[in-house]
């Protein structure tokens, strides 16, 4: 069950936005898709991101996957962890896994992403579940 105090996108990030900061990481059935993640390449402090810019990759056992920023703004934090537990994205995606916070240098792009349950949907269309 995706969280439903999150926003996400059609290529399986998500974002909590908390005030101006927007916490984002892959979602559930993203680090499902990928299998046992090896390496996440994330996005430097201080860089500036576009909403649907690519902010870094992920490395799994079966593939290199590109992350999407699913909001625009300045990245504040990287999580420090990713760097020697690169598997806590498998273990909690949407805990102790995320990839960065930014601070939102436009907000009303929340708009545009899908609630949980329309996420929900467009995940069920897309596996043909």
């Amino acid at each position: 069950m995706n969280p439903p105090n999150l926003y996400y996108t059609r290529q399986h990030e998500w974002v909590r936005v908390e005030g101006v900061t927007g916490t984002i990481g892959i979602t559930d059935f993203a680090q499902q898709e990928l299998g046992d993640i090896v390496f996440v390449e994330t996005p430097q402090a201080g860089a500036k991101v576009d909403q649907g810019a690519v902010i870094g990759s992920i490395e799994s056992v079966k593939a290199v996957s590109e992350m999407f920023s699913p909001v625009s703004g300045e990245v504040a934090e990287v999580n420090p962890v990713l760097q020697a537990s690169p598997e806590k994205v498998n273990e909690d995606p949407y805990g102790e896994g995320w990839i960065a916070k930014l601070r939102l240098s436009n907000p009303g792009e929340i708009k545009s992403l899908l609630s949980a349950e329309e996420y929900e949907k467009y995940v069920g269309e897309e596996s043909g579940h």
